[in-house]
């Protein structure tokens, strides 16, 4: 079995190029076949709301809404409970298939063997 990824999002639209970075290298593992595990925090929580992916936008990049597409497809996405709960974003919120967890969480993957942790 592959080394698994856990890839960490904090940035959004904010800083448009780290958000697009994490993005891409978990879609990418994803259609190598690598266990990929994204968790959207910050400003990158607001990717795990339908619809908006499609917004974001960065010129000579693969739209966020198909690498998320991608992720989902073969990886698993989890939104950080905090962040959820300082944006007021709830469980029914989310896209279909999206969980939001907390930190115990992400530990628990981070640290797992053979996982690789990468936060942009």
């Amino acid at each position: 079995m592959a080394r698994g990824l856990v890839i960490k999002a904090t940035a959004g639209a904010d800083a448009p190029e780290r958000c697009n970075q994490a993005f891409t290298v978990a879609a990418a593992a994803v259609a190598s076949g690598v266990p990929v595990s994204l968790w959207l925090t910050g400003e990158a929580t607001w990717f795990g709301l339908p619809g908006r992916a499609g917004e974001f936008e960065l010129p000579h990049a693969t739209p966020l809404a198909d690498l998320l597409a991608v992720v989902l497809s073969g990886g698993r996405v989890t939104v950080c409970t905090q962040c959820a709960a300082r944006r007021g974003i709830g469980v029914d919120d989310v896209i279909e298939g999206v969980r939001i967890a907390g930190a115990p969480t992400f530990v628990e993957e981070a640290v797992a063997e053979g996982a690789q942790a990468l936060v942009y």
